[in-house]
């Protein structure tokens, strides 16, 4: 009898060991989308542009990445200067959850953060005014094994 509650114990043991890791397996990862928001701003007004743009846009990305839609940004900007047709101040690259949880989209996110709507929108506002190119762009990495 003791040697069957031996064998009983490891087999829970075993058991539970390859359950989880098992359960862990079948459930899939979020499917994440890069996009990289790219923008070029009226010459001298690029400390007022970031100043908005860190007041207002980075705020929501953080708050996005806290409630888990967006997994991660980085901003950029060049250490040189390039020709006029591809000058670009500013890139910001976000990974983020394919599919938004209900509440986490940036306009929802934007009225929770800033109540005083007329005010968010006066300053966005302004800032696109002093946005002279802009787009968004979804990314990807290139599979290089695919390519050969």
């Amino acid at each position: 009898m003791h040697s069957f509650k031996k064998a009983l114990l490891s087999a829970t043991l075993i058991l539970g060991a390859i359950l989880p890791a098992t359960a862990v397996h079948a459930q899939q990862a979020p499917k994440l989308v890069t996009v990289e928001w790219v923008y070029r701003v009226r010459y001298g007004g690029n400390e007022e542009w970031f100043r908005l743009f860190k007041q207002y846009q980075l705020t929501i990305l953080e708050r996005q990445k806290q409630l888990g839609y967006v997994k991660d940004y980085t901003v950029f900007a060049p250490s040189f200067h390039t020709s006029e047709d591809s000058r670009w101040d500013y890139r910001i690259i976000i990974t983020r959850a394919e599919d938004a949880p209900p509440g986490q989209s940036e306009s929802e996110v934007a009225k929770q953060l800033f109540p005083d709507q007329p005010a968010f929108h006066q300053a966005e506002n302004r800032r696109w005014e002093l946005t002279t190119n802009h787009w968004d762009l979804p990314i990807h990495v290139v599979n290089l094994k695919a390519a050969e």
